[in-house]
């Protein structure tokens, strides 16, 4: 059992406690005296190395390249066949440019991909468009960004986005296609929108949930690519695959290619997960689903949850089905999601892959043990949790994880400390949620749940 697991294990009597504790309660005010500090980024990823078998990396591969999201089947293997350059057009912020450069430089680097960025008014293999958000949702109402073949920009998708020339099932080869993103968000949802689509317009079009230790997920726990993401995208660039090869092709070639860019992973166990049915996805989507009302919601979590235990499926699915009812049950049946969090969060803890994963569910549980005044157990739940999340790089949930600790700080006496941890966790917060507004808002629902600032501290 991780560090982690063993914290949340102690700590559950202490947490039935205080499962009623009101910890999804926005603040009513923002604290606008917060001084905010610059903003915070990731120096460099620190990947690594897929430790799965090839046989069970071969088999994903062949379902992420050779199907999409929906389930539709693709007839062949499609990539570049030639050196790719990108374009960014549209208003683009400044990190967006520190960030893509990042991802670029990392493709040519772990996945030996012939890529370079250039400039916006010179044609490019791949075309970035920035576009404000409610513009793109008027389009594509389910997507916080997508790929598109065949196109060159927004204007191009508007007049064939109900053609054959956008349809990914009828492409031979990829020559030329575009990446529509907000111009308006976070840089944090900036740079996951450009490893995901990236990758995507690279390489695999399906996301599959039962991977732990990828982006083509859409659990959405990992955003940034990982080494079995980049190992993905080595092996559809390697000489021995090309455009237009079937499935069965590709399959024949698989298990030499993959010995061959991953000598660690010959030999190893495979233990093939059972098949995610479409019966429980549809059932995360519509608990996942804004549009949908709430009450709707956590009964299809519920079926979700129900459908995992009847598959034996004993690993991220299942924990991934509490975890969302544990969302969803926040501020209607608290101790259920009390009950769903502590679930997932064991089921998560006891696998290395997960642990980015598991620091979700720590953030919940550290905000209800701050709620009920448990200082102490708030800071170990943060300080286990920190490192798994500084190395996925995600700044919103590391901002959120270090300000439950600024307030446990705090609610123990230790200003010093909390002050200059806050400066650090504003930094962080600025890059994973943006505007200041939306900073000090974020810090002030986080200082609500502060028994000292709700005026009622033991």
């Amino acid at each position: 059992m991780t560090s982690a697991a063993k914290i949340l294990a102690r700590t559950l009597a202490l947490l039935v406690l205080v499962a009623c504790a009101p910890v999804t309660e926005p603040a009513n005010q923002r604290d606008t005296a917060i001084e905010l500090p610059p903003m915070r980024v990731f120096s460099g990823p620190v990947t690594a190395i897929t430790t799965r078998s090839n046989a069970s990396i071969a088999r994903d591969f062949l379902d992420l390249s050779f199907s999409l999201e929906s389930g539709r089947p693709l007839p062949v293997l499609t990539r570049f066949e030639a050196p790719i350059t990108v374009r960014v057009t549209g208003e683009a912020p400044p990190s967006m440019i520190t960030d893509l450069d990042r991802l670029i430089e990392r493709f040519r680097r772990e996945a030996g991909i012939d890529i370079r960025r250039t400039d916006a008014d010179e044609p490019a293999s791949i075309t970035i468009e920035t576009v404000p958000r409610r513009e793109l949702q008027r389009a594509v109402p389910q997507a916080a960004c997508f790929v598109v073949p065949r196109v060159t920009g927004w204007a191009d998708f508007k007049r064939n986005r109900r053609t054959a020339q956008t349809d990914w099932t009828t492409l031979k080869v990829r020559e030329k296609l575009s990446v529509f993103m907000p111009s308006d968000v976070p840089p944090q949802e900036i740079r996951d929108c450009l490893h995901e689509e990236l990758a995507q317009a690279l390489g695999p079009l399906n996301d599959m949930y039962h991977l732990s230790d990828s982006v083509f997920n859409d659990d959405n726990f990992h955003t940034v690519l990982t080494g079995f993401d980049m190992l993905i995208l080595r092996a559809t660039y390697a000489p021995e695959l090309q455009s237009g090869m079937s499935r069965e092709e590709v399959a024949g070639r698989l298990p030499a290619l993959l010995n061959r860019l991953n000598p660690g992973g010959r030999g190893g166990s495979d233990t093939p997960r059972p098949v995610t049915s479409r019966e429980w996805i549809n059932e995360i989507e519509t608990a996942l689903g804004a549009r949908t009302v709430l009450s709707r919601r956590q009964a299809a979590a519920k079926r979700a949850v129900t459908l995992a235990r009847a598959g034996n499926w004993n690993d991220n699915r299942l924990a991934f089905s509490l975890f969302a009812l544990g969302r969803l049950s926040l501020g209607r049946e608290p101790a259920l999601a009390l009950s769903s969090f502590l679930q997932a969060g064991a089921i998560y803890a006891a696998d290395p892959l997960t642990a980015v994963h598991a620091a979700h569910v720590a953030m919940q549980l550290a905000a209800f043990s701050l709620s009920g005044g448990q200082a102490e157990v708030a800071i170990k739940i943060v300080d286990a949790n920190v490192p798994a999340v500084r190395q996925a790089e995600n700044a919103a949930l590391l901002a959120s994880l270090l300000l439950v600790k600024v307030e446990a700080l705090l609610l123990l006496g230790r200003t010093a400390e909390a002050a200059e941890l806050q400066r650090e966790s504003l930094g962080w917060a600025r890059y994973g949620f943006g505007p200041d507004d939306e900073v000090r808002k974020r810090a002030s629902e986080i200082g609500a749940l502060n028994p000292l600032r709700r005026g009622h501290a033991s």
